[in-house]
This record gives structure tokens, sequence and C-alpha cells, in this order.
């Protein structure tokens, strides 16, 4: 009997490590679950959505002024790989119990096969918001920092109506100007594209364009604040509900690691280089000093943390779960 029962365990331990032959093996799925975050800010609800990945290829492509041997440096201290650059594009939500509001829209469908000059994984930004239970016939507005393509592009679709049929779209009277002028037409390559598609998709908004102005409201608690340098009229966002701030910042600085750490370094897609080194510095210093929330449009997901001081230049410091999020 004892032999017996012993050789029915080792059977037993036999068929439970041998695989199944009639179960399929489960197919690799390769796909993420919605990306969207929600949050507070006072009374305020916050929506983090994602456009998905943008990738800018090279580390010399996405910043030329960058010493090789520097930028691998800074890459390897931040664990981050060496052959190429990756960045996220985090759009905002805001519904202010009055208002919804979208902060930029993504790379969007727009342009065709341009809408993809940063590969397949961008234009998420629609199914996301949906996922995230907003409508975009819900819309009020749409508040731009900026006239780049992957800010302005979703506006309108392939055929040229407008995706937020009820909103007014917010931005600069400055970048408005330069984006829709055939005449910058000149300088690298990617002007030309860049002013097609901000003439396609403002241009369906003429009748229904808000210009925002240094140190004015936008809508009740959101503060324009002018930010040039990246682009002529770029802008950054302080919005304040209750004792908290969070200062929506664009594309002041494009990379977490890179662009804290050494802020002098020129960004491939400045107007202005050197006037978009002053401004970031002078933001971030204001940032740093006085503690506010930072939400990056193309930090790592889902954009929101703080700046510190470090030495001569920053460094991120992703918020976590340190601030009250809700649902």
């Amino acid at each position: 009997m004892h032999a017996t029962r012993r050789g029915a365990m080792g059977l037993a331990a036999t068929l439970a490590l041998a695989p199944l032959a009639a179960r399929a093996a489960a197919p690799m799925l390769g796909t993420q679950a919605p990306a969207w975050y929600r949050f507070r800010i006072g009374a305020f609800e916050a929506t983090v959505v994602s456009d998905g990945a943008l990738p800018l290829g090279r580390p010399a492509d996405g910043f030329p002024s960058a010493p090789a041997e520097q930028m691998q440096q800074v890459l390897r201290e931040n664990f981050l790989p060496g052959d190429g650059v990756l960045l996220e594009q985090n759009a905002l939500v805001l519904n202010t119990g009055r208002q919804l509001i979208l902060f930029d829209t993504g790379m969007g469908e727009s342009m065709g096969e341009a809408s993809r000059m940063f590969g397949p994984t961008t234009g998420k930004l629609l199914a996301n918001l949906r996922a995230a239970g907003f409508a975009p016939e819900q819309f009020d507005m749409v508040v731009l920092t900026h006239a780049h393509c992957d800010h302005c592009w979703g506006l309108v679709d392939a055929q040229g109506n407008r995706v937020f049929p009820n909103a007014q779209v917010a931005v600069s009277e400055a970048d408005l100007r330069f984006w829709t002028d055939e005449g910058n037409k000149r300088g690298p390559a990617f002007m030309v594209p860049f002013i097609d598609g901000a003439r396609k998709n403002l241009e369906a908004y003429r009748d229904r364009l808000v210009m925002v102005r240094d140190e004015q409201p936008v809508a009740p608690g959101v503060v324009a604040l002018a930010a040039p340098g990246h682009t002529v009229g770029h802008h950054v966002y302080a919005i304040t509900n209750g004792p908290m701030t969070v200062v929506n910042t664009g594309d002041l600085a494009h990379h977490h690691a890179v662009m804290l750490g050494r802020p002098d370094w020129e960004f491939a897609f400045d107007t202005d280089p050197a006037q978009s080194a002053r401004t970031r510095r002078r933001m971030l210093e204001r940032i740093a000093t006085d503690r506010h929330h930072m939400l990056s449009y193309h930090f790592p997901w889902p954009g929101l943390g703080h700046v510190a001081r470090q030495g001569e230049a920053f460094r991120w410091v992703p918020a976590g779960m340190n601030v009250t999020s809700v649902g």
C-alpha cells in the first residue's frame, strides 16, 4: 500500500509538470490598456490622456548642439537607451464644473501620411478620450500651448471637418500669424508640412478662435503665461483651484533628463533656440521656487511631477501617487 501510494503521488507530480498537448499556447497580445490618468486640482477634475509615444530618432537629431559624449552620459545615468529618444504626448482634459477644456490635440489624422511623420504610435488621442469617458462634442474649448503638428493637427479630420464641433480654440496671435504664413516656408524641411498642417487645422476654427495673452485668464482658474522660443507664441498655463496649482508647460522642456539636466542645450524644432533656453531656465526656476506641480506634454507618462534645483540645473521628481487621484 505504501509503495502504491508513493507511485501515485509521483505520477500526479509528473502530470502536473507535463504540458497538456490539447491546450494551444496563448498568443502574444502586444496591446496596452487605454492611457488616461485622473486626478484633482482642488475642486477641478483633471485627466491626462495620451496621444501615444513620439519617437524622435537618434539623440543628435533631436538635440543637435549636445556634445555626443555628454548626451550618452546623461542617457546612461538615467537608464535610457543611447540610440534613440522617445517622448510621450500627454494631453490634459480639465473639467472645471462649468467648462470642459482640452489642452493640445496630438498628431491627429488631418494630414494623411504626414500625420505619421514620427511613426505609427501617435494619433491615439480620440480613442483614449473616449475610453476616459469624453466625447469630442462635449468640449467647450481647446487650448493650444503652440501650433506645432503634435499639438494642433488633431483639430480636424482628414477631410478638414472639425473634430471638436462645439469648441472654441485658444491660441496666441503670434503663433497663429507665424504658422499660417506661407512666407515662413523656408529653413528646415519640416517647415512646409508644419505650416500646411497648421493652416488646415486652424483655418477650420477661424470664427471660433480666442487669442491668449500673457498673464491673462483663458478660463476661470486658467492663466496663460508667455514662454516664447520653442515657437514665437508658445504659452504655458497655470491652473489653480483651492491650494493647488499645476503648470501645464507644453514644450517648455521636451525631455525630463536631457533638458532639465542640460537646460541650455538646443532642441531641433525650436524657432529660436537661444530664447527657448532663456525661457526654459526662467520658467523652471519659477516653478521650482513656487513648488507647484508641473505637467509636461513630453515627459514620461503621465508627465506629472515637480521640478527641483540641482546645482546649476534641475531634476524631475515624478508625482507618482502623491497627487490625490479619483475614480
